[in-house]
């Protein structure tokens, strides 16, 4: 993998990461376009490109998650900070189940380009339903064990590539009638022991096949930082954006990006 290809992988990886347009799918087709498939990519980046949006969402929720980190030792308290620790727990359980219990076959079976034509549409509908459909009263604060459990749920889906971690939990938090920007925010944290999880699990792997030769460093560099500044960008702009914004037109963009794939596909 060249470096110029490095940068690009994690500049979409730091891009939709955390747009409602799932960036499994964009690495995949990006991957299947362009011809850069298969081991020449190599594990060293797909550890650089988690760690590079984990430290991008660490840093733009810094507060809150220092703040849940100090009210660890009393988890079981009444503050707004060991509040959203639980919830935050709570909403973890399914995606820690699901991929203990069918992460192989996730990633054997649903890793192709025609799977996201169905889930980037899928998808699709999603948002635009949770636009006609949610009331968008609710803040982060009315978020209950109830609500993050199925927030928990949507992002488990996620694990299928052209879902889309943001865009899932997005759209269950809208349609249980939290404001756009509430669902994101909680979305957001949420996916932080996720991410946490997918690059300790990849760290590992690189470990024991040698860990970083020379020339993975440079991918690695250039892939994490790449991945952080696009990514940290995406998430402050991103909230922005939803604060006066509907999310239609990343509805659209799904469907006309699933019509491509299934052209390039099935014709």
């Amino acid at each position: 993998m060249s470096l110029l290809t490095a940068a690009l992988l994690g500049l979409v990886q730091g891009l939709t990461e955390f747009l409602p347009v799932s960036s499994s799918a964009h690495l995949l087709l990006a991957r299947a376009w362009l011809g850069w498939e298969g081991e020449s990519l190599g594990l060293a980046f797909d550890v650089a490109c988690h760690l590079g949006t984990l430290l991008a969402v660490v840093v733009y929720f810094w507060p809150d998650l220092f703040g849940m980190l100090k009210a660890t030792p009393r988890l079981l308290g009444s503050s707004r900070e060991a509040r959203l620790a639980r919830l935050i727990v709570v909403g973890t359980i399914p995606v820690a189940i699901v991929g203990a219990l069918f992460a192989d076959f996730i990633e054997t079976k649903t890793r192709a380009p025609w799977v996201t034509v169905f889930t980037l549409s899928l998808g699709a509908v999603g948002l635009l339903l949770a636009e006609r459909w949610g009331r968008r009263e609710r803040e982060v604060g009315d978020i209950g064990p109830a609500a993050a459990l199925t927030f928990g749920v949507a992002q488990a889906s996620a694990l299928v590539p052209g879902v889309s971690r943001s865009g899932i939990t997005i759209t269950a938090g809208m349609l249980l009638g939290f404001k756009r920007e509430a669902a994101a925010r909680f979305s957001f944290l949420l996916g932080v022991p996720a991410i946490l999880a997918a690059g300790a699990k990849e760290g590992l792997e690189l470990v024991e096949q040698g860990g970083l030769t020379p020339g993975d460093t440079a991918i690695f560099v250039t892939g994490f930082v790449s991945s952080a500044v696009v990514g940290y960008l995406t998430v402050k702009y991103f909230l922005r954006f939803l604060t006066r914004h509907r999310l239609d037109g990343f509805a659209y963009y799904r469907f006309v990006l699933a019509a491509l794939v299934a052209l390039w596909v099935f014709v």
